[in-house]
């Protein structure tokens, strides 16, 4: 089973050729999705002399557009049976992947989430704790999907279901929309423990506090209608 690991990108030049190295080394037959969301500080610089490597694939926006679109830009390129995302921060474990993939590969799930919650957390501020809480409950609470880590990077799902959901998302309520319409579906979602080490805003961070109001009010949105 082929396996497509898309990558999202939006200056990350720190992280991205280290990133690159593990995906390139994970022990599956894959192939590797880079989108640059128009980085402005070397990435986009690096990923252009990327050549010689037909496990990859480089895709650029002109503009910045958001995650979520970065991640429906991929989604339209891969050529595999199982989609992977994977953030280009390091702050997800590359080699953990396999283990992801297994549930799917063994006909047990179509859709994986990777659980920070059931795993090893090192270094989330306790705002980002309760707020990732606050999205599993509300999940569980609209749409009975019975998870504990509905905003973990780590989602792994048939890439013809995913094409199947009518994504719309730009930015980081990609990870509510899919929950939403894979809980709208009644299909299953398994979760496997996962490591994790959340990185400080001067290391990177991007997200904040409106992101997880928007995820909330995304939650809400498709409880009330597709």
């Amino acid at each position: 089973m082929k396996v497509s690991i898309i990558v999202p990108i939006y200056n990350e030049r720190d992280t991205i050729e280290p990133l690159l190295e593990r995906l390139k080394a994970v022990a599956l037959d894959k192939e590797i999705v880079l989108v640059d969301d128009s980085s402005t500080d070397g990435t986009r610089e690096y990923l252009e002399s990327i050549t010689g490597d037909d496990r990859i694939k480089v895709l650029f926006h002109a503009k910045n557009r958001g995650k979520g679109a970065a991640i429906r830009t991929g989604l339209e390129e891969v050529t595999g049976q199982v989609v992977v995302i994977q953030d280009a921060d390091l702050e997800y474990t590359p080699e953990e992947i396999p283990k992801l993939v297994e549930p799917i590969e063994k006909g047990e799930a179509r859709a994986v989430y990777g659980s920070r919650f059931l795993g090893e957390i090192k270094g989330m501020r306790w705002m980002n704790w309760v707020a990732n809480r606050i999205l599993a409950l509300a999940s569980n609470l609209l749409f009975r999907v019975g998870i504990t880590d509905e905003a973990t990077c780590y989602k792994v799902v048939e890439t013809d279901l995913l094409r199947s959901l009518n994504l719309r998302c730009e930015r980081f309520e990609f990870c509510p929309e899919v929950t939403a319409k894979l809980g709208r579906r009644h299909i299953k979602i398994v979760e496997v423990p996962i490591t994790y080490r959340a990185r400080t805003g001067k290391e990177g961070k991007k997200i904040s506090w409106r992101d997880g109001v928007e995820a909330l009010v995304t939650l809400l949105r498709y409880r009330i209608k597709e």
